[in-house]
């Protein structure tokens, strides 16, 4: 059977700068089965959906719903639910819980300080405090949206919960189709495609020591799609697996070509080139459109350390 994913696997398109960009994610659990929007088309009131869309908007905060690996038979009985809130900038990051009764309780959020990295209303208005469990691995299974979404993140999420690994969740959307099965890694916001079981594992074990796997790795939400594939480019050349070691400070340009400021937390600097690109030949984007296209694909052209003004001197 061909499919979005089985097309993209076999032309090698590149995973570096596809991750979906959000600062900050906020994550609602809500059992039972969603819809393709899955926001105002599940068992949570539509109307709460809308209003949470709307309030998001522009504010650098992402959100999805979540829940437990299995059957999702909703009966209508829960009435506690997980909420998690995560920013994602390196050095400013964070992942804070909260267990509440009342979904309506998130309109109260200030969703522009979230985005910005500040939890202080997630906290006080839902009792929030920070994580302190295993890393959450976030597994896009929506077949609604894209059946490759349900054929291989369904799975690879019930494997993964069936071996014990901790922290497993499905989730609504992390954009991406034909890259499945998806994978979003909290709290430090690195995503990934085409994910295996024990590659998921080792990904986990890492994020554990505060440190990045960059096999298979999508991008850290945190930046635009340039800076995803510069950032992972630095940390290829340098071998810097340290999750927060390295941040994008500075982008120009402009679409097809960029030049991103990569910085290091010791003060060194990178100039990296990245050029967009069409991913060729056509191919499906999704399983839900017969139409073909040419994805847009980031190519890191040059990665070139700065030299700064006082090693010149010297």
């Amino acid at each position: 059977m061909s499919t979005c994913s089985t097309a993209s696997q076999e032309l090698d398109e590149p995973l570096a700068g596809t991750a979906a960009t959000a600062r900050t994610w906020l994550l609602l659990e809500q059992p039972g089965p969603w819809g393709a929007k899955a926001l105002t088309s599940s068992h949570l009131d539509p109307a709460l959906g809308r209003a949470l869309e709307a309030a998001v908007k522009g504010t650098g905060v992402r959100i999805a719903l979540i829940r437990r690996p299995g059957r999702h038979a909703d009966l209508g009985t829960t009435t506690a639910r997980q909420v998690y809130a995560a920013h994602t900038v390196p050095g400013r990051g964070w992942l804070h819980s909260a267990t509440i009764h009342e979904p309506q309780d998130l309109l109260d959020l200030d969703f522009a300080a979230l985005g910005r990295g500040e939890h202080r209303t997630f906290d006080s208005v839902l009792g929030a405090r920070p994580h302190t469990g295993d890393p959450l691995a976030l597994v896009c299974t929506n077949g609604k949206r894209d059946r490759c979404c349900a054929l291989l993140g369904r799975p690879l999420a019930a494997e993964l919960a069936a071996s014990g690994v901790e922290g497993v969740w499905e989730v609504t959307h992390l954009g991406g189709h034909r890259f499945s099965p998806t994978l979003l890694v909290l709290p430090y916001g690195y995503a990934y495609g085409r994910a295996e079981a024990h590659a998921v594992k080792q990904v986990l074990h890492s994020v554990r020591e505060g440190r990045v796997v960059v096999e298979g790795c999508r991008g850290n939400s945190a930046w635009e799609r340039p800076g995803q594939a510069a950032e992972l480019a630095v940390r290829t050349a340098e071998r810097e697996y340290a999750a927060d070691a390295l941040a994008v400070v500075g982008t120009r340009g402009a679409a097809p070509r960029w030049e991103v400021t990569v910085a290091h937390a010791d003060g060194r600097r990178w100039r990296v080139v990245v050029a967009q690109g069409a991913a060729a030949p056509p191919r499906p984007e999704s399983c839900g459109t017969s139409i073909l296209g040419s994805p847009a694909r980031m190519d890191v052209v040059e990665v070139r350390e700065l030299v700064a003004a006082t090693a010149l001197a010297s």
